[in-house]
């Protein structure tokens, strides 16, 4: 069985509907580089089809879209390198290379997509997903969807252009998300510019069938605004039904208390004052556990990150991401994380320094610093 599917579904005027399934239920859906893989050759080929007029990214199952990276595999390749076949490097120094160079890649093609995308995130979105999901043109949510980034819990940073798309939210709201990993549900997600649509999550057929169903001939009709139509519709039924009426808002809840635990000038204050909150509210009181948990190491290469690429594209975004995640594998705390939280599961890590206080400035400089003199994805406008 296939990891991913992709299926064409013939539409009204002859034309088609690309759909892309990760077929991965067991793991949520995770990106494993075949899965990648596999997507940048089908999108690319469908670019150049001018039959095929939109495409629908979502997950087998009802679970999850995706929930990340297949960070286990990395971990193998990092603690077992020489058993990595050399053709899976494909001219990469090493297995963290190729993977996050293929990833980034597929996170820029659905950001630059010129036909329409909808991507279907319902369930479980976290790492990885949120970066196949903001590279949508139409990001659909759910009542099931559940949006976050943990990577300080791993060793690493919220990367797939994370960097871009946490910085511009008000009220350093971007970087508490990235910090304390907290989770958003659908209106919060569409709330903060994460999601376009609120659907219900058993309207996925719907959607294929109102895609099928569309008039695509029509050529003064544009083809983000045939997408646009249909999910307008499903929206409206979902509205009519009340699915999201009772759905709190803790992020939009809570926003004034995280601006004032963020209005400061450090990290290390900020992380003072997310410890020290006495807070009861549940989805805070989750933020400081998971802070409380992180990698000390991470804590700081977030903060430096989203420093160092506040005024960045979206390619020089995903370059410099490249070039940090490649160093988290290569010298930080990923590893580490990956094994206490998801290979031996003692959820007992050691990390290279036991505290923020201890975290060397000229560390987190070599870890920030370019590996190569061209950026493997150097030819991303």
């Amino acid at each position: 069985m296939s990891s991913v599917d992709f299926i064409e579904h013939p539409a009204r005027g002859g034309y088609r509907i690309g759909e892309i399934r990760l077929n991965a239920e067991r793991s949520l859906n995770a990106l494993t580089i075949d899965m990648i893989e596999a997507m940048l050759g089908r999108l690319e080929a469908w670019q150049d089809d001018p039959g095929l007029v939109a495409v629908v990214l979502g997950g087998a199952g009802d679970k999850a879209l995706c929930a990340g990276a297949d960070v286990v595999a990395l971990y193998r390749a990092i603690v077992a390198p020489d058993e990595v076949p050399a053709e899976a490097l494909e001219g990469a120094s090493d297995f963290a290379e190729r993977y996050f160079a293929r990833e980034y890649r597929l996170d820029y093609t659905l950001h630059t997509y010129a036909k329409p995308v909808i991507v279907w995130g319902s369930g479980i979105v976290m790492g990885g997903g949120m970066g196949l999901l903001s590279g949508g043109s139409h990001r659909v949510v759910t009542e099931t969807t559940r949006l976050a980034m943990p990577e300080v819990t791993i060793g690493l940073y919220p990367d797939v252009a994370a960097s871009w798309f946490l910085n511009p939210l008000p009220g350093q709201m971007g970087r508490f998300l990235a910090l304390t990993g907290s989770r958003l549900n659908a209106r919060d997600a569409r709330r903060l510019g994460f999601a376009d649509r609120l659907l219900a999550s058993d309207s996925r057929e719907a959607l294929l069938w109102g895609l099928v169903d569309a008039e695509w001939a029509t050529a003064a009709r544009d083809a983000h605004a045939v997408v646009s139509g249909v999910l307008r519709g499903l929206e409206r039924e979902a509205d009519a039904a009340g699915l999201f009426d009772a759905m709190p808002m803790p992020a939009a809840e809570h926003a004034e208390h995280v601006r004032g635990l963020m209005d400061h000038d450090t990290v290390a204050q900020q992380v003072a004052a997310i410890l020290d909150d006495d807070s009861d509210a549940d989805w805070l009181a989750r933020a400081r556990q998971t802070l409380a948990n992180g990698s000390p190491l991470s804590i700081r290469l977030i903060a430096a990150q989203l420093d160092r690429t506040r005024y960045m594209s979206l390619a020089e975004v995903l370059r410099a991401e490249l070039s940090l995640s490649v160093q988290c594998c290569r010298l930080g705390d990923f590893a580490e994380g990956v094994r206490a939280l998801l290979v031996d599961k003692d959820r007992n890590p050691q990390f290279r320094y036991a505290r923020l206080a201890e975290v060397e400035p000229a560390f987190v400089e070599t870890m920030l610093a370019e590996l190569w003199e061209e950026n493997p994805l150097a030819d991303l406008d």
